[in-house]
């Protein structure tokens, strides 16, 4: 039965949240009203400003308060390689996980004829253009390994090629800690073929 009112509003809504079904946001509504409205009011506030204030940064395209987010505004990071990826989330993880001190590019998705997006939606334009200013020697497509992501990958690197960049793909494959015998064949497959001499 659908409850109506306001909690059962509160309820529906969170439900918009990913991995968030019914029952679990039905628990957190409880838990925010019950033990803690204190801390569901800052958070209503929190999310109604970054809402309004945060947009998308003029050259990479990742969230920001300002005209650059803090990366791009970074003189002492590499401007002459950028590392493609679909979404902030996966720039705000590589620069948390590696030692990468070059830029950022982020396409918002990656193509889907079917879905309707193609290059125009993922601002591949602006790219080209940071392309033919000279300044770029590397890119490093970090799209995901799906039809889609490799397909974006491919595109993006013959756009590289025709402005004589370098494109390199980060390697997918065996992850660390992971036993062969437990690993699904297409992966196994795409690391075998990857392999890399050791030094």
């Amino acid at each position: 039965m659908q409850r109506k009112g306001l909690l059962g509003q509160l309820i529906q809504n969170l439900c918009i949240l990913p991995g968030v079904g019914p029952k679990t946001a039905q628990r957190m509504a409880f838990y925010l009203l019950q033990r803690n409205r204190n801390g569901a009011k800052i958070l209503a506030e929190t999310l109604l400003n970054a809402i309004e204030k945060i947009g998308h940064c003029q050259q990479c395209r990742t969230f920001t308060e300002h005209v650059l987010c803090e990366a791009c505004a970074d003189n002492s990071r590499d401007s002459s390689a950028i590392c493609i990826v679909e979404s902030p989330a996966d720039a705000w993880v590589i620069d948390q996980a590696t030692a990468f001190k070059g830029r950022y590019f982020v396409l918002h998705g990656r193509l889907s004829p079917l879905d309707g997006i193609g290059p125009d939606q993922l601002g591949l334009d602006l790219l080209e253009q940071r392309l033919a200013s000279d300044e770029i020697k590397e890119l490093i497509l970090a799209t995901n390994s799906t039809v889609e992501g490799e397909a974006t990958a491919y595109f993006i690197g013959e756009i590289a090629k025709k402005h004589g960049v370098q494109a390199s793909r980060i390697a997918h494959g065996v992850p660390m800690g992971g036993e062969l015998e437990f690993i699904d064949s297409s992966t196994l497959s795409h690391a075998f073929n990857g392999r890399r001499e050791l030094s």
